[in-house]
């Protein structure tokens, strides 16, 4: 049985994926800043564990993680103000990294999304600016560690049942995919080595989640 930490495990994504993980006999731990919502992740089949990534340093994390084979980052600031999302999405993302290494947790999963990169395109009066930022940041920093990282890195989510089937995508070709699928590829690449050091940007499509990641 592997043991899995999410962290954010109350985000939109998160709830969707811990019931796919856990009803595949895999120990879910997710990270949540608010007491109050163990019981929407007990309820998903993960175990709550009561957290602040946002104010933890990573020693303090690394403590966190300890013990686990993997770690998922779904957390984010949700649209929070500029300072919130950098420290978030960017400096407590890039301290879990620093942490996980440190706490022998090897594999790394971050959910992206399809257009990070540094030449985001964004302008900086943009409300989306400080975001787009802070993932580029982020995901490049992934990139120089030695960990077994992959980047998860869906187009616009949309709440409308999961297909179970994507098309690979770079950020050109940005669509939709629902949150569904996007669970489903994160639980999917936990499991296929081929699918380390790399950025996996995709859409809704017409291809099976397994078969569309053993392409790689």
């Amino acid at each position: 049985m592997a043991r899995i930490a999410v962290i954010g495990g109350h985000g939109k994504v998160a709830l969707k994926l811990e019931p796919i993980l856990a009803g595949r006999g895999e120990f879910v731990s997710a990270v949540i800043r608010n007491r109050e919502h163990s019981t929407d992740v007990t309820a998903a089949g993960a175990h709550p564990v009561v957290a602040d990534v946002e104010q933890l340093d990573t020693p303090q994390l690394a403590d966190l993680l300890n013990g686990y084979d993997a770690v998922v980052w779904s957390a984010g600031a949700g649209g929070g103000s500029p300072a919130r999302t950098y420290a978030v999405d960017r400096h407590a993302a890039i301290r879990s990294m620093d942490a996980a290494a440190s706490a022998g947790v090897q594999r790394y999963v971050m959910v992206s999304y399809l257009g990070a990169r540094k030449d985001h395109g964004v302008p900086p009066d943009h409300s989306f600016f400080p975001y787009a930022e802070a993932k580029a940041a982020a995901d490049d920093y992934l990139r120089s560690t030695s960990l077994d990282w992959t980047i998860v890195a869906p187009s616009t989510l949309t709440r409308e049942p999961g297909s179970g089937r994507i098309d690979l995508a770079d950020h050109t070709d940005s669509r939709n995919v629902s949150r569904d699928d996007v669970a489903a590829v994160v639980a999917t690449v936990l499991g296929m080595p081929n699918t380390v050091g790399k950025f996996i940007g995709f859409n809704q499509g017409e291809t099976l989640i397994p078969d569309a990641l053993a392409s790689l």
